[in-house]
């Protein structure tokens, strides 16, 4: 997406520098920043304190944290010298003819590889992406034994999981524009209101985004829109990310109190709801930040439709009730007791909102059941909200739900 006229992305591989880069999402809309993640714990620390946010983006950058773990890993082997080779470990071949003790130390190597991957899976429970990205990689990594296959093989389907993972969203966006342009004939041209919560845009991704794709679709062939942005509480992503996206874009659009919708609602002023999703079960039921569930409700009461949108990797096969089976992120409280803004002299601060005594709660999503979604918007298509449904747009995962 254009930033300033130039292409920008929240996350890619230098190749000059051959480290990781993404934008530090904590300091937007204010400051544009620029973090490189050399290390697996550069990675872990990027997931947990959210540099990188949103399920899609999650995912690719545990992808690359795996790329990180060979490098430290072929780091590790060239420090210690206990290959015969390891002063050169990163680019020669390790001989098909081992003997039984370097067999014993490349298995020792994978056992390390995967331990920092299980690190890599465990930054962020509720995103089901994460532990597919990580998975998906090792995967490929432990089919090599020479570090520099490895390397490159890693590498390369890191970059691919984000070519995909791009092209799902512009998919999301072409079957979600239909949505649009339904609603925007139903009323003769006049512009369409679209409410959406946190941020689901191509800073949560890598282009396009989920939710926002739509959006940026409909806006991109002429169909007058608005958005209504929810604010998005604790850490304003919606405020923060979504407005400064839209903006950026061109895109008309108004931040709201997360309490707002409902009212909005009653009174006609949004025509379709579509909001992202963490993780999403294979009979519907939807992870996503905390406040979607409220969302829900509010349109089911005034009619309004509701879909989330969502690429396949967002997809966890194996949950049947996601109220029960989703693990809830509870974050640290004081994201609560203090907000972030911009003082008059242009430096970030952070203030203290509630009494200090005060205790808080911090839990980072809530699950909307099926029965309250309109439908899911995917790269193959739209389906409703239903096993069977999900399930005719998916068929190779039929055979592997117990």
């Amino acid at each position: 997406m254009k930033v300033d006229g130039k292409d920008m992305r929240p996350i890619w591989f230098d190749s000059v520098s051959q480290t990781v880069k993404v934008i530090d999402q904590r300091m937007l809309p204010h400051k544009l920043v620029v973090a490189e993640l050399r290390t697996v714990d550069n990675v872990i620390d990027a997931i947990k304190r959210m540099f990188v946010r949103g399920a899609p983006l999650i995912g690719v950058t545990g992808a690359f944290g795996v790329y990180n773990a060979i490098v430290e890993l072929c780091q590790k082997q060239k420090r210690s010298r206990q290959h015969k080779n390891a002063s050169d470990a990163c680019s020669k071949k390790i001989s098909a003819a081992v003997s039984d003790k370097d067999r014993a130390y490349d298995k020792a190597c994978d056992d390390y590889l995967k331990r920092e991957c299980q690190r890599l899976k465990d930054a962020r429970p509720t995103a089901v992406n994460l532990a597919w990205g990580v998975n998906r990689v090792l995967e490929v990594a432990l089919r090599y034994e020479q570090y520099d296959k490895k390397l490159m093989a890693v590498l390369q389907e890191a970059c691919q999981i984000v070519e995909e993972e791009a092209e799902n969203c512009r998919l999301i966006g072409e079957h979600g524009l239909r949505l649009i342009e339904e609603i925007s004939r139903r009323k003769e041209g006049k512009p369409v209101n679209i409410l959406t919560h946190c941020n689901a845009g191509w800073l949560a991704t890598v282009e396009y985004g989920t939710a926002t794709a739509p959006m940026y679709t409909a806006f991109d062939r002429g169909v007058d829109i608005h958005v209504w942005v929810d604010e998005t509480r604790p850490l304003n992503q919606g405020a923060r990310l979504t407005a400064w996206e839209l903006g950026r874009h061109g895109i008309k659009h108004t931040v709201i109190t997360d309490n707002a919708g409902g009212h909005l609602m009653q009174h006609g002023m949004v025509d379709i709801v579509i909001v992202g999703t963490d993780r999403t079960t294979r009979t519907g039921d939807v992870a996503n930040k905390i406040g979607t569930y409220l969302k829900a409700l509010a349109a089911n009461d005034n009619s309004v439709p509701f879909y989330v949108a969502l690429p396949s990797s967002t997809f966890d096969w194996s949950l049947k009730d996601g109220v029960k089976d989703i693990p809830i992120e509870e974050r640290d409280p004081d994201e609560i007791r203090h907000v972030q803004g911009i003082d008059a002299q242009g430096n970030l601060i952070s203030v203290l909102v509630p009494p200090q005594q005060s205790g808080a709660a911090n839990h980072a999503f809530d699950v909307t059941p099926s029965r309250l979604v309109t439908g899911f918007i995917t790269e193959r298509g739209i389906c409703e909200a239903s096993e069977e449904s999900i399930l005719s747009l998916f068929p190779e995962h039929a055979g592997n739900i117990g």
